[in-house]
């Protein structure tokens, strides 16, 4: 029988398995997205002037500001990680709300976009797009492919920080346990950075 004053074990926690678990996930979708940046990149040596031209139909505005959406919400993310290992709880779990509320800002953009273009009958398989040169039926089938699972990327961001929220709500997370919030901040930052690579694929396409 353990004495009064006995203290609990320390709990172990693998710290190092845990980064290193997120990094090749992450390297998993970096594969995923680099094999469909090749095969943009050879649809677009072929058909230069069709993406060209059917890129000059996305609209350049909606994806800039998207572009500084995510930025801003990298930076409240960052920012947030670095208030829990200061011990701001409270301040950490705000700025994770902002980064949550401007991945649901993009959504809402990009929800648009795609819908102006339903509205003119642009959209896979569509009568209007397969009366088109090839070229400009790959570029928007890559278009709807590339920013469709990128955004189902961000709703599944989303939904793990709004998890890690109430880890923190609950002190689950704390100034000397931060490493969910930590890996769940990577799988954010992976998900802006290939943004900024669709950004000039589709939006920027000469």
């Amino acid at each position: 029988m353990s004495s009064p004053g006995a203290h609990a074990p320390a709990v172990h926690r693998d710290y190092g398995g845990a980064k290193i678990a997120m990094w090749l996930f992450l390297f998993t979708e970096i594969i995923l997205f680099g094999g469909l940046f090749i095969l943009y990149s050879a649809y677009r040596s072929k058909y230069p002037h069709e993406f060209h031209a059917a890129g000059n139909e996305l609209n350049f505005v909606i994806g800039v500001i998207n572009t500084l959406v995510l930025l801003t919400s990298s930076l409240s993310m960052a920012l947030s990680i670095s208030a829990i290992q200061q011990g701001k709880r409270r301040q950490s779990m705000l700025l994770l709300a902002v980064t949550v509320v401007l991945g649901a800002v993009f959504l809402v953009n990009k929800y648009f976009e795609w819908m102006a273009k339903f509205h003119h009958g642009i959209y896979p398989n569509s009568p209007e797009l397969l009366q088109r040169p090839p070229g400009e039926v790959l570029f928007f089938g890559l278009y709807f492919t590339m920013t469709g699972l990128h955004a189902l990327h961000v709703i599944a961001g989303m939904i793990i920080l709004s998890i890690m929220l109430a880890l923190l709500a609950r002190e689950r997370i704390r100034q000397d346990d931060y490493i969910k919030l930590e890996n769940g901040g990577l799988y954010w930052h992976l998900v802006d950075v290939i943004w900024i690579f669709l950004l000039p694929l589709f939006y920027l396409a000469a």
